[in-house]
């Protein structure tokens, strides 16, 4: 039976990282959710402003086509800030695990702003914060530890 894994959270927490090296580990394969992003929604942000919820709905039911699509097990890395977000993730899916990577503000805004070639400008990242609506029964995964540390909490978890 395939699992969808949807790694979840703000902006700059480190879901493209760490879905790709869990990917890695799992054979799975593994999706970004910005390259599903309609070209509107990367030039608003480029330009500074933040994504309402009607430029989010189009992109989260592209992704959700696309997972509906799997033959096997993906791992995805998808903000799904609110709980509305993560159901329209997961209409028709049978199973599908989300894993939260949590970290704070501070933490955050600095990652971002030593990122280079993103769209998401540092400024948009206190209006992430503002919409997420933190989730429930999910496997939430503390940002603060290495890299490598949150890869081996999510193998053991993920097993």
């Amino acid at each position: 039976m395939k699992t969808i894994y949807v790694i979840m959270g703000v902006s700059g927490s480190g879901k493209t990282t760490i879905g790709q090296k869990i990917s890695e580990f799992f054979g799975y394969n593994f999706f970004d959710g910005d390259d599903f992003h309609p070209q509107l929604n990367i030039d608003k942000m480029s330009n500074g402003f933040q994504l309402d919820d009607t430029d989010r709905k189009p992109w989260l039911k592209a992704i959700n086509r696309h997972m509906l699509n799997q033959n096997q097990s993906a791992i995805y890395a998808c903000s799904a800030l609110k709980e509305d977000y993560r159901k329209l993730l997961s209409q028709d899916l049978g199973s599908i695990e989300f894993i939260y990577l949590k970290g704070n503000f501070n933490q955050i805004y600095n990652r971002i702003g030593k990122r280079e070639n993103h769209f998401m400008p540092p400024h948009l990242l206190k209006s992430q914060f503002e919409v997420l609506e933190e989730p429930s029964n999910v496997i939430v995964v503390d940002i603060s530890q290495s890299i490598d540390d949150i890869i081996n909490e999510l193998k053991r978890k993920l097993k």
